[in-house]
């Protein structure tokens, strides 16, 4: 852990939690970061900005607390009978992923359609004997998001399936099963697949640089711990409740001779 220093700057107008901030001058104090233990796609180290605080061993074994680990943080030995430990022989091609054992090919599941402007994203949900299902907290809140479900984008020619095993154990360092299909989720600029699964292997403490935490969340605490809309669609069909109505949009003025934009609130 380290400490960073800014100088005075100027802030542009920018979102913060979907809100509309208007440009500031600052001069910030010292702040803690640390950095990933692991590189980057480029070999390059990871800097956390704000990093995330891990939550006591005993919240692993309590199934209505949030449970959260950073990676290379302290883990049980196993968590509802399944160890906790390094997937060590992961795949490193496309066909590895393709053909694991924990891509079913018979599962019986729709056609998938995205229509055009969007792409076709993956992802699952892990859901523990305790209730509680795994969530991601993106290094940096990358796109937004300070914390959602385990997913990515489908690479040509890898099936929906094989992207959201991968996707998952990169982003939580989870092994885990395919065993259903909950849906097909329009998001911003995707439509996702989202697959029910079961984790048989890894551990979280592992998770790859795109994640700076992983967490347990009982399901009644999915929309507190989920900040953006676009997530609570998939919460509302694990049965949190209903998801609470969307932010609402405002108009703001931009700069003289533009007439405004619409933002997110």
């Amino acid at each position: 852990m380290g400490k960073i220093l800014f100088l005075k700057a100027y802030v542009p107008p920018h979102l913060r939690n979907e809100r509309p901030v208007k440009g500031y001058f600052r001069k910030d104090r010292p702040k803690n970061v640390a950095k990933h233990p692991q590189k980057d796609h480029h070999g390059e180290t990871v800097t956390i900005k704000e990093p995330s605080t891990p939550t006591a061993l005993e919240t692993w074994t309590d199934p209505d607390a949030v449970a959260t680990v950073v990676p290379g943080g302290a883990m049980p030995a196993e968590l509802n009978g399944v160890a906790l430990a390094p997937w060590s022989d992961h795949p490193h091609t496309d066909e590895g992923w393709e053909y694991l054992p924990e891509v079913d090919d018979t599962l019986d599941e729709p056609p998938f359609h995205a229509p055009k402007g969007k792409h076709a994203s993956a992802g699952v949900i892990i859901r523990e004997p305790d209730g509680r299902v795994w969530l991601t907290h993106p290094t940096n809140a990358f796109g937004g998001y300070k914390c959602t479900f385990p997913k990515g984008t489908a690479e040509e020619g890898m099936s929906l399936q094989a992207t959201a095993v991968r996707e998952t154990f990169e982003e939580t360092g989870l092994k885990v099963r395919i065993v259903g299909f909950l849906g097909d989720f329009h998001r911003t600029t995707s439509v996702a697949r989202i697959y029910l699964a079961e984790r048989v292997g890894g551990t979280p403490a592992a998770a790859g640089w795109e994640s700076q935490a992983v967490s347990l969340c009982p399901v009644a605490k999915l929309y507190d711990a989920l900040n953006m809309h676009t997530d609570h669609d998939i919460a509302e069909a694990l049965g949190a409740g209903v998801k609470p109505p969307p932010p609402a949009q405002k108009f703001v003025p931009t700069s003289k001779g533009h007439s405004g934009s619409l933002f997110d609130l």
